[in-house]
């Protein structure tokens, strides 16, 4: 038997749906001795395999592409691309059923669809579209989109994926099945982040009230900081959600992925790509969501450097001294990338809170992201500087 390597995107051989897709609009052939069209005899033994193990259902191991060596078959555990490839023929199934068209759309990923969905259930309730910047928690789809995004294993992320389907299906919204496959796939591995990733940024695409994706722009938005009011009801709850993202990837947890204003175009989005923009934008998210705590003023103010907001810390005498200050300056000041900057700033936030002194997060936004960028070889050291000046300035005030 020949062995054939495993994986989403070794295999050569068309999935079942993209098959599928080259037939739609071709002849039903119909299999010899059943009076059943091809498609709806297929179509029924993938509904079959719902909630049943990878392998064991006989009418789905035709319409199966991934391959299996002879070592996979004898093995107790088939290979994740097959399970993978396993879900989502069921999901295809059930998708399918009754649906005038293929339901298999290219381009089309999850979170590309459930943003259209909210947008269609806005329109069918006369509800306004969401403003940008609604925490991912809220609504309907986007809950069920975070249950997706926050499964512990491969049978829960299923298990969520297929309540969205009939929503999608009385809809008349498609769905990338090649592409879920491969997310699929990547769930739990290394590449986990990179697919909640996508799910986020695709979800908060900036879009018309059809839920489709505008053009990106080089303008850089106004940060969530900007016009945070920590009088709000729900200001605790915000706050909460941007300190779980302290220490994590930008863009692997959801309910961080509403607070985003970092701009990209939508084929960035829909790769998930991972840009200093974004990171930088997260670690000041997170920054200013353990700095805010508990404080009743905005602690985001304009021209306040890290070397003034130390400078203040001295000048109001909270039990820390010169030297300790000096020392978390300087730490600063030297840190070789934007990850360590970033881990020094997030030391510091306690003290600056406690003096109740604020920082320019626009400031600190614009500084994590140029801070280690090899195309602004210039900036890192103008920085060091600038703030090394602001710590050292005798007059107070300034």
């Amino acid at each position: 038997m020949t062995h054939t390597p495993l994986g989403p995107d070794t295999h050569r051989r068309p999935y079942y749906w993209e098959e599928l897709a080259a037939e739609w609009s071709g002849p039903r052939r119909t299999p010899q001795g059943a009076g059943v069209p091809a498609p709806a005899w297929h179509l029924r033994a993938l509904r079959e395999g719902l909630g049943a193990e990878p392998g064991t259902v006989a009418g789905m191991r035709y319409l199966h592409r991934v391959e299996l060596t002879d070592a996979a078959r004898g093995s107790d555990r088939l290979p994740r691309s097959y399970q993978a490839e396993h879900a989502a023929l069921t999901l295809f199934g059930l998708h399918q059923q009754g649906a005038p068209q293929l339901v298999h759309q290219p381009g089309l990923g999850l979170g590309t669809v459930c943003r259209v969905l909210r947008a269609h259930q806005n329109a069918q309730t006369s509800a306004p579209p969401p403003p940008r910047g609604e925490r991912s928690a809220d609504g309907p789809v986007a809950r069920r989109l975070t249950a997706a995004a926050t499964a512990v294993d491969l049978d829960e992320l299923v298990h969520h994926v297929r309540a969205l389907i009939p929503l999608l299906r009385q809809a008349g919204i498609g769905l990338d099945y090649t592409r879920l496959h491969r997310d699929l796939c990547d769930w739990l591995t290394p590449r986990h982040g990179r697919v909640l990733r996508a799910w986020g940024l695709q979800f908060t695409d900036p879009a018309d009230d059809n839920g489709q994706s505008t053009a990106g722009t080089e303008k850089v938005q106004p940060g969530f900081w900007d016009g945070f009011d920590p009088a709000d009801a729900d200001a605790g709850a915000v706050l909460a959600a941007l300190r779980s993202g302290l220490g994590e990837e930008a863009g692997t947890v959801p309910v961080v992925w509403g607070f985003y204003r970092t701009t990209m175009g939508s084929d960035l989005r829909v790769r998930g790509a991972l840009t200093r923009d974004l990171i930088a934008e997260h670690a000041a998210l997170s920054l200013f969501g353990l700095h805010q705590q508990g404080r009743q003023q905005s602690v985001h103010t304009p021209g306040v450097s890290p070397g003034t907001a130390c400078r203040l810390l001295l000048a109001r005498d909270h039990g820390i001294s010169q030297a300790a200050v000096e020392e978390r300056l300087g730490v600063l000041l030297t840190s070789v990338d934007m990850g360590e900057l970033a881990h020094h700033l997030r030391s510091l936030m306690p003290l600056l809170r406690k003096a109740e002194i604020g920082l320019d997060y626009d400031l600190l936004r614009r500084a994590l992201r140029n801070w280690d960028d090899p195309q602004r070889s210039d900036v890192q050291p103008k920085l060091r500087s600038s703030w090394d000046r602001d710590f050292h300035r005798k007059d107070p005030s300034a």
